[in-house]
């Protein structure tokens, strides 16, 4: 997180806003208006100036004001009712359209008013910039109050914060929480949520597992959209013991009935990890024991999970059920359920489903015929065909697709060239490749992996390497996506080469490139070009997850330099990142490595006390420490006290 407020405005938003109240002034039309009027004012009375506040026409007031068009035109329409009042100054704000003439009149009626009277007028003008979008002129009014000695409320934070939430400046709100804590204004469980929720839908699983615990420590009760978000967070950090724990203890103990939404995230992340038959428990354990009714997400992830279990029957059942229970099967419902039946090698169901999803498309009715066919559907279908060795038929469908307005992507070419391959149609491949390449066709890496393999496989390996060859140089092809390629086809010399050319003139934006790489170079034992991908990666502001941490830290172990290992893990538990057990234990395995062990046991009595770690694997990878450093009897001690009580002592290793 940025330092200070003005320096994530200067990143974030289009120019800077400083915190010095005359340089904020070059944001804001009139910035020469006088501060005070030249004529003497007698002190008037709280009672008088409501008495005139009464007697104003303050429409006609606001038409001139607004019709004023220099500075001492602004002045001249206020001289008969100065010193203006705080209620009248509040009427004149929220009545301007144009926030900026708002800010001119502000600066010319501050003095007449003590700082406290003020957080009105700004809290007005703050909402006013913030519904016109002029979100750089609301974070220099806010900071422009806390200089001027008048403390901004919760109003004040939360009206700023949510248009920032909104306008996706996530970065920039984010570093008005700790100007939050020093005006002793607390973050409330709305604004927390937005935040959460904006920087998950932005892809930093990483923050906004930060911002989740920044709101329990701050003892604010989560509810079910905050849950929610945490452990979707928590699926995409790969945590998925903690995810687990949010729903079925957490939430149960604070009183938060789960969703289909909050089972969602587990069930797809134990499918993304192959634990299929875990899945389908979980779905069981969610329709019988918490009586919570799926949705459509939960029903497609379920499909597939059957699917790859081979139980294409139970599949089957489910799909056609789908309906009773109040839920319209989807596209890729449809999709996955021709997935299924081409995988188990039901190919006259996966044709009649098509059929049907036909019929919608030619407008014939039928069951099928709410929903209509897309590009998947198409290369599902062709994927089927290819299996069947039906080659002749999955080539007509790709005329078919287009006839019925479905325009072919890469995967429809890929699937098309890995099919004529395997059919020894290689001239016929390698003519479409070069034809897709002439038309100035979209390259992904599935269309260049599935070539190179084409090639590999047909002992052209010359012709691999030259195609690998031209994504050093790639054109019509993203650098992000030809270091990927290069990446995942383990060419480190090339990878390595584009990567610190594109870095070097800041075209990787994507931190997976930078996983990648790290993951590469790693692989290869490039462990100093790991930790180079690590540190461009940190510089373009971006919070690393569990993984990348863990193997940046593996790197700097493997230079023997434990003490940037050590500097990373404490700064990023300092910054909220939240760490698979993994890396705990490589941080244990490190420290071991120096033969610290009073560093050693400090760390695990800390990490003992988190309720989140395997405190059985926790003291095995300590006990393997003991023995590495031949401290047998240690080691021997962790273990008996491991076997022989299920209430693990950590004075066990002292």
């Amino acid at each position: 997180m940025p330092p200070t407020a003005a320096t994530a405005t200067a990143t974030a938003l289009p120019s800077p806003s400083h915190r010095r109240v005359q340089a904020t002034k070059s944001v804001w039309l009139n910035p020469n208006l006088p501060t005070s009027h030249p004529l003497h004012h007698r002190h008037k009375s709280t009672d008088e100036l409501q008495h005139e506040d009464r007697t104003i026409d303050v429409s006609a007031l606001v038409a001139a004001l607004s019709a004023a068009r220099t500075a001492p035109d602004l002045a001249a329409a206020l001289v008969p009712h100065r010193p203006v009042s705080a209620r009248l100054l509040g009427a004149l704000l929220s009545r301007l359209p144009d926030p900026r003439r708002g800010v001119a009149l502000l600066d010319l009626l501050a003095p007449d008013l003590p700082a406290p009277g003020l957080l009105i007028p700004y809290n007005l003008l703050l909402r006013s910039a913030c519904r016109a979008g002029e979100l750089r002129l609301a974070s220099g009014l806010l900071l422009e109050m806390r200089e001027r000695g008048v403390t901004p409320d919760a109003f004040s934070y939360s009206t700023l914060l949510a248009s920032l939430t909104r306008a996706g400046h996530l970065d920039h709100a984010l570093t008005f929480l700790p100007l939050m804590e020093d005006d002793a204004v607390a973050p409330d469980l709305i604004l927390f949520s937005n935040l959460i929720h904006l920087a998950l839908r932005g892809g930093d699983a990483p923050k906004a597992l930060a911002l989740f615990s920044r709101l329990r420590a701050a003892g604010i009760r989560p509810d079910l959209k905050a849950y929610n978000a945490a452990v979707a967070a928590y699926c995409k950090s790969d945590l998925l013991r903690d995810a687990k724990r949010l729903l079925l203890h957490d939430m149960p103990a604070d009183g938060v009935k789960p969703d289909a939404e909050s089972y969602s995230p587990i069930l797809a992340a134990l499918a993304r990890r192959g634990r299929h038959l875990a899945a389908v428990s979980l779905f069981s354990h969610m329709r019988a024991v918490a009586r919570v009714k799926p949705d459509l997400s939960v029903f497609n992830i379920v499909l597939n999970a059957y699917g790859q279990l081979d139980l294409a029957r139970e599949a089957d059942r489910l799909f056609w059920s789908m309906r009773r229970a109040g839920v319209a099967p989807s596209v890729v419902t449809y999709n996955t359920m021709l997935r299924v039946y081409g995988d188990a090698g039901l190919f006259g169901e996966a044709v009649h489903l098509f059929d049907l999803m036909r019929s919608a498309s030619s407008g014939n009715g039928g069951a099928g015929s709410s929903v209509k066919p897309n590009v998947v559907t198409y290369n599902t279908m062709i994927a089927i065909y290819g299996k069947s060795l039906e080659d002749e038929k999955a080539g007509s469908l790709v005329q078919d697709m287009q006839a019925n307005g479905v325009k072919p992507d890469a995967i429809t070419y890929s699937t098309i060239l890995s099919i004529w391959v395997k059919a020894g149609k290689l001239d016929s491949a390698a003519k479409l490749f070069e034809k897709l390449r002439e038309a100035g066709t979209e390259i992904d890496p599935v269309l260049y992996q599935t070539m190179v393999v084409a090639y590999e496989r047909a002992g052209l390996v010359s012709k691999a390497k030259r195609l690998l060859h031209d994504l050093k140089d790639p054109e019509g092809v993203p650098k992000e996506t030809a270091i990927k390629i290069l990446a995942n086809a383990g060419r480190v010399e090339e990878a390595a080469w584009l990567f610190r050319r594109a870095a070097n003139a800041g075209e990787i934006k994507d931190p997976s490139v930078h996983r990648a790489m790290m993951d590469l170079f790693a692989k290869n034992r490039r462990h100093r070009s790991a930790i180079e991908a690590f540190d461009a990666m940190r510089k373009l502001g971006q919070l690393p997850d569990s993984e990348t941490i863990a193997t940046a830290m593996n790197a700097y172990g493997k230079l023997k330099e434990f003490d940037k290992a050590a500097a990373l893990y404490q700064e990023m538990r300092e910054e909220g990142c939240v760490f698979s057990d993994r890396v705990h234990f490589q941080m244990i395995s490190l420290i071991g490595a120096q033969k610290d062990f009073k560093a050693l046991e400090a760390l695990v009595v800390k990490l003992s006390n988190d309720p989140s770690i395997d405190k059985r694997e926790l003291y095995l990878v300590a006990a393997g420490v003991y023995e590495r450093a031949y401290e047998f009897d240690k080691a021997s001690r962790i273990i008996s006290q491991i076997r022989s009580s299920k209430d693990l002592d950590v004075q066990s290793l002292r």
